[in-house]
């Protein structure tokens, strides 16, 4: 089943991309040494390091000095959060929205025990923020504004640009999780308004473990980890070597490539996604349609669970998802989607297809033989075929009172 599934979780993770194993490898035998070591055997190694943060930092539209190197995307939210506060002891307000991961939402809840106080800006039914909402928000007091560039779930992009001007106008840092965004969308460090910004290799064709975060020049900033001198003192540790060669490599083929998959994947996911609406009757796509990313749909099946879903596609090697992959196995309904309103019958029965640049037409039209079949037949069982009004009301207290 491995090497024949149809893989289209590529929000969750990717495929490492095979130049990025061969670029990789040698730094996990033939050159091993430490690259902070004065010896030529580790000076080559340290040259390798500084090519491949020259590689990342282009992806990004940024300087190579802007860059520090993280184990993952949500190191480098916890490393952003922290820093812009210690940054500003005297302030002790944050600003995020409901849909962020919880790589960032766990961390506000976590400091709202510690004293400080947190806005969770809503979205609407297609998920986007009301920016008089935020603006309204923002206070002397605002330390940070955290949002992320899109969302992981539905693929919805929020306007970073337009926020990042009314955070600058209020002094507040403004850190973005791109997790999602790195490599699927162009992005331009040095004409953003964005102070600090997060990625994650696995996200984009690169090897799992290792990250990245953007902090503009001039940004204050206070390490997360302490020790030694390395990443200019702003984050302690011997560097993941090859993982960092793999990421710089990973970046290259991705901004090669980008125009082209861009193009490409929308093509794809359009085709999937308006297929599925005009075969199967009651489904809806969920998230902005027109301001999301162009590998990623989320489609509601009313009336089965998703779960279902996913275990038959799962018999005929098709992978997907019902969510994040940081809260698979939770029976709770996903939160992004509950903060866009759904109802029950959709909110259940909501998958995720993402898609890559090594997804094929031949994949998409096999999701698109599978799934009716598999949606009339989990319809037939569902308790929702009689459209029971009192049981549905039912659920929809229970999941109220969540």
């Amino acid at each position: 089943m491995q090497n024949n599934c149809i893989y289209l979780d590529n929000n969750a993770t990717t495929k490492v991309d095979s130049e990025v194993i061969e670029v990789m490898l040698p730094y996990l035998t033939d050159y091993y040494g430490n690259p902070s070591s004065m010896h030529t055997f580790g000076g080559q190694v340290g040259k390798a390091v500084r090519t491949a943060r020259e590689q990342l930092a282009a992806i990004l539209g940024a300087d190579e000095s802007e860059i520090v190197y993280t184990s993952c995307g949500t190191e480098g939210d916890n490393a952003a959060i922290r820093a812009a506060l210690l940054a500003q002891p005297e302030k002790r307000h944050i600003v995020t929205t409901q849909v962020e991961h919880p790589a960032v939402l766990n961390v506000c809840k976590q400091l709202e025990t510690q004293g400080y106080s947190v806005t969770y800006l809503s979205v609407n039914h297609q998920g986007q923020l009301d920016l008089d909402e935020l603006e309204a928000s923002l206070t002397g007091n605002t330390a940070l504004v955290t949002i992320m560039y899109a969302n992981n779930e539905t693929g919805t992009i929020f306007p970073i640009e337009q926020i990042g001007l009314r955070v600058k106008e209020s002094g507040a840092i403004f850190h973005v999780d791109a997790v999602q965004a790195v490599g699927k969308i162009p992005l331009n460090m040095k004409t953003s308004t964005v102070d600090m910004l997060t990625l994650s290799g696995h996200k984009l064709h690169g090897p799992k473990g290792i990250g990245a975060l953007y902090i503009r020049r001039g940004v204050r900033f206070r390490p997360f980890i302490l020790g030694g001198h390395q990443e200019r003192g702003r984050r302690a540790g011997t560097e993941n070597v090859p993982a960092i060669i793999a990421l710089g490599k990973a970046a290259e083929l991705e901004l090669l490539h980008l125009e082209e998959a861009i193009t490409r994947e929308r093509k794809l996911r359009d085709r999937l996604e308006q297929t599925l609406l005009a075969t199967i009757p009651d489904c809806v796509v969920n998230g902005d349609v027109t301001q999301r990313l162009p590998n990623t749909t989320n489609i509601g099946f009313k009336y089965i669970e998703g779960e279902a879903i996913l275990l038959s596609l799962n018999k005929y090697g098709i992978c997907a998802s019902s969510g994040s992959a940081c809260t698979s196995g939770s029976l709770e309904p996903s939160h992004v989607l509950r903060a866009m309103g759904l109802p029950y019958t959709t909110l259940h029965g909501s998958i995720r297809f993402s898609l890559c640049r090594y997804t094929t037409e031949a994949e998409i039209d096999r999701v698109i033989e599978v799934m009716p079949s598999i949606v009339e037949r989990l319809r037939a069982l569902s308790p929702f075929k009689n459209d029971d009004a009192g049981w549905l009301q039912e659920q929809e207290q229970a999941l109220a009172h969540r």
